[in-house]
């Protein structure tokens, strides 16, 4: 079984820092992307940040120069840091991953954690 879970949610207020976390674990082969969505209420997910193997990053325009995506592959870890976080921030965030488990290449989800960005 693998599992991804991510922690590192929480209330900030506007301008302030964040850093999500999430680990895979189980009898993982390799990890290709590991990606970073976020879907706020009422609004379809979205993709924030995605990071390669190889370290190649991108980013959704909205968090552009805010947010910085990373990765320990030796720890199968993936990382978020997200500064000047403003309301729209808002949302749970999900961790997503292509994983090679039991010989195949699947997607895996955490279950979300929440963050508020509020005065």
């Amino acid at each position: 079984q693998v599992q991804l879970v991510e922690s590192g949610g929480g209330l900030v207020q506007p301008g302030g820092s964040l850093t999500l976390y999430c680990a895979a674990s189980g009898r993982i082969l390799s990890i290709n992307y590991m990606r970073w969505y976020r879907q706020a209420a009422g609004k379809q997910r979205e993709l924030v940040a995605a990071i390669t193997s190889g370290g190649t990053t991108t980013y959704a325009d909205s968090v552009k120069g805010r947010f910085t995506i990373s990765r320990v592959n030796a720890k199968n870890t993936v990382y978020l840091q997200m500064n000047s976080l403003k309301p729209e921030d808002t949302a749970v965030y999900y961790c997503n991953a292509d994983i090679l488990y039991g010989g195949r290449w699947s997607d895996y989800w955490g279950q979300g954690t929440q963050v508020t960005v509020s005065s």
